[in-house]
């Protein structure tokens, strides 16, 4: 369960932080619980930094403070004293390195007997790191953070104790904090101190309880991260942490310059779908993107079928142009996120995750994802309703608006001539007739399919009804026989892949009957640098459908394509393969290295015995 409270008028009160939290409560149905009953999956709320607090504990202990030119850390330290401290010397070691000052290191008061005994036995030394800059502020300020943050992990992964790695920063910001823990709802409010105090003021706050699926509860898995809450699955992880690990060397960005080896890697496979698509969100952030562009990069929407979009092509060129830099994060999600300067929420392509916002005549907007977690007076309430697939909403703490939809997608789409860059640089495959003349006669058809693992079942009850209707047949449930890669059967190369889901919600993925939200369109080509936007980055190929025809293959090969052979003598055995794979990977990097485009792996042979 997952939402966010924002004061239209920009008014810090600590009856919003409640309401945050009492809205939070209400979600407790929506969280996991262990087996004591009181170590939940995870709680947490973000809200702006409460500096009063801070300027409390700032007079005690003679320090001057300036917030404008102050970040703040929450930090989960180890448990070990002797660990915990030398962390501490590390930290200040980067931070000093860096150029900022250490103010000092408060301790969270917190209440370790409201928490279950699994949570108690993993629970962390809560404490809050003050830190300044004599220079810097605003955005520069936060990237400086970030850096530093990063800097912190990389050097502390470096230790050869392994106690080091449970040393956390739930967020390092001037603007954002987040409280959260391995926690039910309504323990998270009680066992923070600082939430009872009157002094806790904030004009936002995003709140999320946790229902762990993929991984499991661990402290610093609770959420918010350090921009979102995600309320959902992304089912499509595995490639989006491969595709990411993979463009990490052609990342850059002017306001980096020679420190982005600093910030990877970006992505973590041991770490949960929430906290990588959180970790990418941020790269682009502090980037210099805002969160809606970013969220509109990384999440769209369905935008091939969508009736609305007529009216509004600008947004259409928007995906269509990222669509050839950044493959989408897709599975059911709803997404709540705050910078500091915007807080709002998204939903996936689908709409598979409930969305409900209310806004209120004494300036609240509300979005959670059920309907009254936050108790408003039906008499106060102006607007009401609820978030539809792909759509979003979001309020700008700066300027004070409430942006809706398509607001935010024309104002993030008009931002560059994305149109004009696809009319000059994109090429699309034109679609041509598949031949009608046979190939092989019947004996060289037989002896290929029986060399290429194919059987009679798969030829007369997949391909024949393929080939009749246009489609895959559809079976009944069920698929008993061994893997393929634990068979003694020979089989078909596909049989070798299977697709990996979430553990929870599967939603369909047949692109026949879902048409309106799923496309088979795919770009082929060189993948531009996320991080910047230029026009060259359009010239790719674009397909239809991953399907092509022979006439439609020659094509790809006018487009800087090369055919790489993917054949291996059989008599060389497991070895003779493990060198042909390696070859295969260096004649790819020549071939690239040598202008093309596209690789096409070819297991043709004009000599099969």
């Amino acid at each position: 369960g997952v939402g966010f409270i924002a004061d239209q008028q920009g008014r810090e009160s600590h009856d919003l932080v409640m309401k945050a939290l009492g809205g939070l409560t209400c979600m407790e149905h929506r969280g996991g619980c262990s087996a004591d009953q009181d170590s939940g999956d995870g709680a947490g709320v973000m809200t702006g930094i409460p500096w009063e607090i801070l300027q409390q504990w700032a007079s005690e202990n003679a320090v001057a403070l300036q917030p404008e030119q102050v970040g703040v850390g929450m930090v989960f330290l180890p448990q070990d004293a002797a660990i915990a401290a030398r962390s501490r010397e590390i930290v200040g070691q980067v931070v000093a390195e860096e150029g900022l000052k250490v103010l000092g290191w408060r301790v969270v008061p917190v209440k370790p007997e409201l928490l279950g005994v699994q949570a108690r036995d993993n629970q962390p030394q809560i404490e809050q790191l003050l830190v300044q800059s004599d220079s810097l502020r605003e955005d520069d300020l936060e990237r400086k953070l970030y850096l530093i943050r990063k800097q912190i992990q990389r050097r502390l992964e470096a230790q050869s104790e392994a106690e080091f790695l449970e040393f956390y920063m739930c967020s390092f910001s001037h603007r954002t904090i987040v409280y959260k823990g391995m926690v039910r709802s309504e323990v998270l409010g009680r066992f923070y101190a600082d939430f009872e105090n009157p002094a806790f003021k904030s004009a936002f706050a995003v709140y999320h309880r946790r229902f762990s699926t993929n991984t499991m509860p661990k402290w610093h898995l609770a959420q918010p991260m350090r921009l979102l809450g995600h309320n959902g699955e992304i089912n499509t992880l595995l490639g989006n942490v491969n595709w990411m690990v993979a463009r990490q060397p052609e990342l850059q960005h002017e306001v980096w310059r020679d420190r982005i080896s600093t910030l990877q890697p970006t992505v973590n496979p041991n770490n949960s779908d929430s906290a990588n698509l959180d970790n990418v969100m941020e790269l682009l952030v502090r980037s210099g993107r805002s969160p809606v562009e970013a969220l509109m990069i990384m999440v769209p929407e369905a935008y091939k079928n969508q009736p609305d979009l007529l009216e509004h092509p600008e947004i259409v060129d928007f995906y269509e142009y990222y669509s050839g830099i950044q493959e989408a994060w897709d599975g059911p999600a709803l997404l709540v996120f705050s910078d500091g300067k915007f807080v709002g929420a998204t939903l996936d392509r689908n709409g598979l995750r409930p969305a409900r916002y209310s806004i209120t005549r004494d300036g609240y907007i509300v979005v959670a994802s059920e309907a009254g977690v936050v108790d408003l007076p039906e008499s106060e309430i102006v607007e009401k309703g609820r978030l539809g697939p792909g759509q979003m909403i979001a309020f700008d703490l700066t300027s004070r608006e409430v942006l809706k939809n398509w607001e935010i997608k024309k104002r993030v789409a008009s931002s560059h001539p994305y149109g004009e860059w696809l009319r000059q640089h994109r090429h699309t495959l034109k679609a041509q007739p598949f031949s009608e003349k046979t190939g092989m006669d019947s004996s060289t058809l037989l002896m290929h399919q029986t060399a290429f693992g194919y059987t009679a079942e798969d030829v007369e009850m997949i391909i024949q009804e393929m080939a009749a209707q246009g489609k895959e047949p559809t079976f009944c449930m069920g698929d008993d026989i061994p893997l393929a890669v634990l068979s003694e059967k020979p089989h078909l190369l596909y049989d070798y892949f299977k697709q990996r889901f979430a553990q929870v919600t599967n939603p369909a993925i047949d692109p026949l009957r879902e048409k309106l939200v799923m496309s088979l369109t795919m770009q082929l080509g060189v993948r531009g640098n996320l991080l910047e936007t230029k026009p060259e980055y359009a010239n790719l190929l674009m397909l239809e459908s991953p399907v092509l025809g022979e006439a439609e293959l020659d094509q790809v090969r006018e487009f800087e394509g090369v055919d790489l052979s993917t054949l291996f003598a059989i008599a060389a055995g497991p070895e003779g393969l493990r060198q042909a794979v390696n070859d295969l990977c260096q004649q790819a990097a020549e071939a690239v290295r040598s202008g093309k485009k596209v690789l096409i792996l070819s297991d043709r042979s004009s000599g099969l015995s």
